[in-house]
């Protein structure tokens, strides 16, 4: 059920930046607040259109196990939520469709000691994620998120 408020949550920051324009693709990250290391990865969703990278992410959260132990890098918006009951903190890079009407969010757990918010950046910057696919569960509910990642930003 918590997990439905943040899917909701982050869907409502996709409408809320698609009315105000801000769906567009940007420019790609130039100068990072952190820097990223140019590991290889399996799967770079950097390089795909609009189109495909969405179709892509709702592949990975339909086939997690294709995708298992790959390193994928993509971009998406930062986006936050706390369970207040639990305490749990969630970061996510939400990725919408070329139309920005559709979005998917994949959540990350940066690698490293990192505060939130002292160390991450606003809600809704552009950031490119490096990390390993996984998957785990919350109850009954299985969820997807890129661990040991890597995070950068503009400033």
């Amino acid at each position: 059920m918590k997990k439905l408020a943040l899917i909701a949550l982050l869907g409502l920051t996709v409408l809320a930046l698609a009315a105000c324009g801000a769906g567009q693709a940007s420019e790609a990250v130039t100068e990072a607040a952190t820097e990223v290391p140019e590991l290889p990865v399996d799967l770079d969703l950097t390089q795909l259109s609009g189109t495909v990278v969405y179709s892509q992410v709702y592949d990975m959260m339909n086939e997690p196990d294709s995708y298992m132990g790959q390193r994928i890098r993509m971009d998406g918006s930062f986006s936050y939520y706390k369970d207040e009951d639990t305490q749990q903190e969630y970061f996510a890079a939400i990725i919408a469709d070329a139309t920005a009407c559709c979005a998917q969010g994949i959540e990350f757990v940066w690698k490293g000691e990192h505060a939130y918010p002292e160390d991450y950046p606003p809600l809704d910057t552009d950031i490119t994620v490096t990390g390993t696919f996984d998957t785990y569960y919350e109850g009954n509910y299985m969820y997807v998120q890129l661990v040991d990642a890597d995070v950068a930003w503009n400033e």
